[in-house]
C-alpha cells in the first residue's frame, strides 16, 4: 500500500483512567509462564496493550483507547455484580492466556465480572460518546456506573453502546459481565473446548480485542457498505446516515482524484454510485487500495466525516478456455493456493500479542508463496482483514460452527452470529469466499443457509459444506447426500494426499483441506506429550513429501482442481502440523524452497514481505535422542533436560525411557504446578507406585480442571489397575478377588469403577457365568453410563443369556 494511504491509519492514542493520562504500574501484571512463546510477547505491557487503531475501514481521530489493567472477578453464574474485585487482568487478552495475567479457566457455572474508571471525554454540544468492544467472548452484559446499558452475544463480533446519557461529568465506572460456556452453551465457539486436547484448543473467555471510546457529532454516518463493480467501473456504496442529509464520496489513487459522488440519505441510507474509470485491480500479486473520505454534509458544512479505502476486484466461477469451471479473479482463472490458518497464540489464545505479530502471520504466509488464507472456524480482528487487504492475501471465511450436538436455541444463535460476521466483514476485498460449514460440524438446513448467504453477499462464492466427504487415507468416513446444493464449488477433505472433488455443472472444484505433516521440534513445542499429525515425518524428509504432494496438485488443477488448502502454516498446541512451529521461531522447511515448489501454481507472488525464522535442523532425531540418553546414563538430572529426553523419547517411540524420564522429572516438580507440568504428572505416571499418583489425588481439583472430570477419573482407574490389581490377578491362578476390593476400593470411585471392571471382564473371559451375572450387573448398575453402547450390550446379553 502506497505510503500516503496508511498516513491515515496513524492516529494518536490517549488513554485516560480515572481522569489521569494512563500509566499502569509494572508491580500490578506479569505474564504468566507458557511452555513456548513469541518474541512479540516481551514487548507486551500494560502501557502499550494494543494501542493500534481498531477500525482501519471507517477511521475519525477522535478516540479513546481503554485497552489496559482492569479489574477483575470470577463468580458464580447467579451471584450478584461484586464490590470487591480479586486483581488485575490486562485487557485486550482474554483471562485463559498468560498475557491477561490471570492465566484462568472460567468454567459454565461460572460469571467473569470487569471494572474499569474512565474519565467523560470532553464533549461539544451535542456530541455523543460511543463506547465499542472489539469482541467479547460469549455474552456481555455492560453497565455504566451500576445501570444495563445493553447486552450482547457473540464471541466474534463487535458491538457499540451510545453511552452519551449515563455519563457523569467526571469520573465513571464500566462493569462487564461475562458468561461464556465454550463448548458447553447454545453459540458457536470454534476450535476452543474446556478441555483441549488433538485439534481443539484452550478457549479465550471475555473481552479479547479492544475496548474504545469514540466522540462522534450528534448526526454521524454510523456504517458503510462498499461493492465493487469491476465490469460497470464503479463503487457501490450504502451508507448509515441520518435522513435529509447529504453524503459525499471522494475517491483517491496514492493522493489524486478518481471521482467523487453525492447522495441525500432517505431513511436513514444513501445509496451512491462513484466512477472508477480505468481501474486499477485488486490482487494478492497488486494489492492496490483506493483512499476513499466519506462525508456527513448538511447546507454544505461538513458535519462528520470518516476515511476508509477500497479494492476494486471481482470474485467468480466462470470457464476457462476448455469449458472447465474455474474461480475466477477480475475474469480470468485464477488458481486459489491457500493453507488453514487457525489465529492462535501461545501467550495470547485468540489474541496475538501485538499488532506487529497479526501481521506477521500473513506476511510468512505470503513469503511461503501462498496467495489464500482459509481462516478457520474464527473471526479475527478488523486489522486482521487490513493486513490481507493491504498486504495481498485472498480470504476464504468459515462461519464459527454451532455446537456440534445443537442443543436447543443453537441454531437461531448460530443465524444471529454468522449474520454479524457477514456484516462485520462485507467491506473487505481481499475477502472471496464464505464456507458455511465445516466436516459436519452443527450442520443443519444447508440448502437455506446456502441460499441466504448468497442472497445477503452476491458478490462473492460461497462453499457450502467444506468437508462434508473427508477421507483419511483415502477411506471415507461416510456418504452424504447432496453435499454441495447450491453451492459455488465442490470440495473434499483428504488426509494426508491430495485428491480431486466430484465435478458437477456450474461449480468450481477444490480441495477444502489436505497434509496435515506431523513435524515435531524439539524445544519448540506446546505439547511436550505428543506430535499430533495426520501423519508423522522427520524434519529432513518434510520438503520432500511436501513437494511431491504440490506436484500432484499440479495434476490435479490440470484436470480441473481450482484451490487447494494446505493443513496447516503453524502448530497449535496439540497440533504440530504446521510448516512453522507455534512461536513463529523455526520455519520447517525455508521459505525460498516453499516459494519454489509453489511457483507452478502461484505464478506471480507480487512483493515478498521480509520475514525472519529460523531454517529446522535436519538432523536425524534419533541420534538427538541418543546422545541425550547417555549424557542421562551419566548423570544429567535437571529438570528442564529430563522434561526434553521424556518429550523425546516419547517421540522417537521409547515407551521405557519415556516413562523412566518422565518419572525422574516428576519428582523434581514443587507445588504449585503449572497446567503444563499437570499434564505431564498424569501422562507420566502409570501406577499406584509413581510418585505422580499420590500427586494427583493430593491435588485433585487442579488436575480435574486441567484433565477433565472424566479423563482424570480414568487415568487414575489405570493407575490403580496397573500398581494393584494387576500385580495379585498375576501372581496365582485363582486371585482372591474379595483382598483385591478391599485394596482397589480404598482409592474411592476410580477404584471400585477399575475393580468392577477387571473383575467382570476376567469372569466373562473364563465363562464363569454363575459368579459373572451378579458382578456385571453391578458393574453395569454402577458404571455403565461411562460405557460403550456396543460395551453394554455385550455384558448385558451375557447376563441375560445366563440367568
Amino acid at each position: 500500500m502506497h505510503k500516503s494511504t496508511l498516513t491515515i491509519f496513524r492516529i494518536l492514542l490517549v488513554i485516560y483512567i480515572g481522569g489521569n493520562q494512563c500509566s499502569f504500574a509494572q508491580v500490578n501484571w506479569q505474564m504468566k509462564k507458557v511452555p513456548v512463546q513469541t518474541r512479540w510477547a516481551k514487548d507486551v505491557n500494560p502501557n502499550n496493550a494494543w494501542p493500534a487503531y481498531p477500525r482501519p475501514q471507517m477511521v475519525r481521530s477522535s478516540w479513546i483507547n481503554l485497552n489496559g489493567l482492569w479489574d477483575y472477578a470470577i463468580t458464580a453464574k447467579d451471584a450478584a455484580m461484586p464490590t470487591r474485585y480479586t486483581g488485575k487482568i490486562l485487557v485486550p487478552y482474554p483471562i485463559e492466556s498468560a498475557l491477561s495475567g490471570v492465566k484462568k479457566s472460567l468454567l459454565p457455572s461460572q460469571n467473569l465480572w470487569y471494572h474499569l474508571t474512565f474519565q467523560k471525554p470532553v464533549l461539544k454540544t451535542g456530541e455523543k460518546v460511543l463506547l465499542h468492544f472489539g469482541a467479547v467472548d460469549w455474552q456481555a452484559i455492560v453497565f455504566i456506573n451500576g445501570t444495563n446499558v445493553g447486552m450482547h452475544s457473540g464471541g466474534y463480533t463487535n458491538f457499540t453502546f451510545d453511552i452519551t446519557d449515563r455519563l457523569k461529568a467526571v469520573q465513571n465506572e464500566l462493569v462487564v459481565q461475562v458468561f461464556d460456556p465454550t463448548d458447553e452453551g447454545i453459540g458457536p465457539h470454534g476450535k476452543q473446548v474446556l478441555n483441549p486436547q488433538n485439534i481443539y484448543y484452550t478457549s479465550s473467555s471475555g473481552i479479547w480485542q479492544t475496548v474504545w471510546l469514540e466522540v462522534v457529532p450528534v448526526a454521524y454516518i454510523k456504517d458503510i457498505r462498499l461493492t465493487p463493480d469491476v465490469d460497470k467501473q464503479r463503487l457501490q456504496a450504502t451508507v448509515e446516515a441520518p435522513a435529509g442529509y447529504t453524503v459525499k464520496l471522494t475517491a483517491r489513487a496514492r493522493d489524486v482524484l478518481v471521482g467523487t459522488a453525492e447522495a441525500k440519505s432517505v431513511a436513514g441510507q444513501a445509496q451512491l454510485m462513484l466512477p472508477v474509470k480505468d481501474a486499477h485491480l485488486w490482487s494478492p500479486a497488486n494489492p492496490f487500495l483506493y483512499q476513499l473520505t466519506i462525508q456527513l454534509k448538511k447546507t454544505n458544512r461538513i458535519i462528520d466525516e470518516v476515511q476508509s479505502y477500497f479494492g476494486m476486484r471481482k470474485i467468480s466461477i466462470d470457464k476457462d478456455e476448455k469449458g472447465v469451471e474455474r474461480i475466477c479473479l477480475n475474469n480470468k482463472p485464477y488458481y486459489n493456493l491457500g493453507t488453514l490458518d487457525q489465529g492462535f497464540w501461545p501467550e495470547g489464545l485468540y489474541t496475538a500479542p501485538t499488532d506487529e505479530a497479526l501481521a506477521f502471520d500473513i506476511k510468512a504466509i505470503k513469503a511461503m508463496g501462498f496467495n489464500t488464507i482459509r481462516k478457520h472456524i474464527k473471526v479475527e480482528p478488523a486489522r486482521w482483514y487490513y493486513y490481507a487487504d493491504s498486504l495481498g492475501m485472498l480470504v476464504w471465511q468459515d462461519m464459527v460452527n454451532p455446537n456440534q450436538s445443537l442443543p436447543e436455541g443453537a441454531k437461531p444463535e448460530f443465524e444471529k452470529e454468522s449474520a454479524d460476521i457477514l456484516h462485520q466483514l462485507y467491506n473487505h476485498p481481499a475477502i472471496s469466499t464464505w464456507v458455511l460449514f465445516n466436516e459436519r460440524w452443527g450442520q443443519y438446513d444447508q440448502d437455506r443457509l446456502t441460499k441466504w448467504i448468497k442472497a445477503t453477499d452476491p458478490s462473492r462464492i460461497i462453499n457450502g459444506h467444506t468437508g462434508e466427504l473427508l477421507y483419511v487415507n483415502e477411506q471415507l468416513r461416510a456418504p452424504a447426500m447432496d453435499p454441495y446444493v447450491d453451492a459455488d464449488m465442490t470440495d473434499v477433505h483428504s488426509y494426508p494426499n491430495p485428491m480431486m472433488p466430484i465435478r458437477q455443472s456450474g461449480k468450481a472444484q477444490v480441495l477444502g483441506e489436505f497434509g496435515g505433516i506431523g513435524v515435531f521440534i524439539p524445544d519448540h513445542q506446546w505439547s511436550t506429550g505428543s506430535a499430533w499429525g495426520y501423519i508423522d515425518e522427520k524434519p529432513a524428509g518434510l520438503a520432500a513429501k511436501y513437494t511431491i504432494m504440490s506436484e500432484h496438485l499440479q495434476l490435479l488443477q490440470r484436470d480441473g482442481l481450482s484451490g487447494s488448502i494446505y493443513t496447516q502454516p503453524f502448530d497449535v498446541e496439540g497440533e504440530q502440523n504446521g510448516l512453522m512451529t507455534y512461536d513463529r521461531e523455526v520455519v520447517k522447511i525455508p521459505f525460498e524452497t516453499l516459494r519454489t515448489v509453489h511457483a507452478r501454481l502461484n505464478p506471480d507472488m507480487g512483493t515478498i514481505p521480509a520475514i525472519s525464522a529460523v531454517n529446522a535442523d535436519l538432523t536425524e532425531p534419533g541420534l538427538l535422542y541418543a546422545r541425550m540418553l547417555q549424557e542421562y546414563i551419566d548423570g544429567r538430572q535437571d529438570p528442564d533436560f529430563l522434561k526434553k529426553l521424556a518429550m523425546t523419547a516419547t517421540q522417537v517411540g521409547d515407551k521405557p525411557g519415556a516413562q523412566d524420564a518422565g518419572r525422574a522429572y516428576v519428582t523434581t516438580l514443587k507445588l504449585p504446578f503449572s497446567d503444563e507440568e499437570l499434564r505431564l504428572v498424569a501422562q507420566f505416571s502409570s501406577s499406584t507406585k509413581d510418585e505422580g499418583f499420590q500427586m494427583m489425588i493430593a491435588d485433585s481439583t487442579d488436575f480435574q480442571r486441567v484433565l477433565g472430570n472424566r479423563p482424570y477419573h480414568v487415568s487414575l482407574m489405570n493407575m490403580i489397575y496397573k500398581g494393584v490389581i494387576e500385580p495379585l490377578v498375576n501372581q496365582t491362578d485363582k486371585p482372591d478377588w474379595t483382598a483385591i476390593r478391599a485394596q482397589s476400593t480404598s482409592y474411592g470411585p476410580p477404584g471400585e469403577e477399575i475393580f468392577l471392571r477387571a473383575w467382570t471382564v476376567a469372569l466373562y473371559n473364563q465363562g464363569d457365568w454363575k459368579g459373572y451375572a451378579p458382578v456385571a450387573t453391578e458393574y453395569l448398575e454402577k458404571y455403565g453410563r461411562n460405557l460403550k453402547a456396543s460395551e453394554v450390550t455385550m455384558f448385558q446379553s451375557a447376563i441375560d443369556r445366563n440367568k
